[in-house]
């Protein structure tokens, strides 16, 4: 069974996921209900504790120039004295992209038994389940970060104290073939004990 090849097996979903641009996703992005679906299995991930320690922000379309201005407030204030207005573009292009976003939050509880690390990779897992969940419904998606994920003012405005900004998941439909990208030969990331 080659699941690279052979795309009747379930494991052909996970061998063939790929990334989009998320400036190359166009519409139709999920509905309302593709996309309740997508989060209920992004929320299946190992979860030492039953903590959910992870948080989703899904930023509807008419909310997208708000969180446009965010940013660009957000750039202007770790940028003062900026005085080139093309600069901008992409900052706001950013909150544009893909038919659907949905910010990921890791969201630890703090002083747990269960170790900071263990909760931030479960966070992780959320975000990478989200994708798999994007691909098996026919979309694409792309899990960016960029400045604005680790911007304090940014930060101030999406998050709750204690939380961090795991990424932005973009979805979509790929508006060109994806492009494949090279992967590491097991050899050089597999080694045994």
């Amino acid at each position: 069974m080659d699941p690279f090849n052979d795309l009747s097996t379930p494991l052909s979903l996970l061998a063939t996921r790929r990334s989009g641009k998320a400036r190359d996703l166009a519409a139709p992005g999920p509905d309302a209900t593709q996309l309740a679906t997508i989060l209920s299995i992004a929320a299946r991930v190992p979860d030492h504790g039953k903590l959910a320690p992870w948080r989703f922000i899904t930023v509807a379309t008419e909310r997208r120039e708000a969180l446009a201005d965010v940013l660009e407030t957000a750039y202007r204030a770790e940028h003062p004295g900026l005085s080139d207005g093309a600069t901008l573009v992409p900052v706001r292009a950013f909150a544009l992209q893909a038919p659907a976003l949905v910010i990921v939050l890791s969201a630890p509880i703090a002083g747990h038994k269960v170790p900071l690390w263990e909760q931030e990779l479960s966070a992780g897992a959320a975000a990478m389940q989200l994708l798999n969940a994007c691909h098996a419904l026919g979309f694409a998606g792309n899990w960016l970060t960029e400045w604005a994920s680790y911007s304090d003012a940014v930060h101030a405005a999406l998050a709750q104290p204690g939380e961090r900004i795991v990424g932005f998941v973009f979805i979509g439909t790929p508006s060109r073939p994806l492009d494949e990208r090279p992967r590491p030969a097991l050899v050089d990331v597999v080694r045994r004990f």
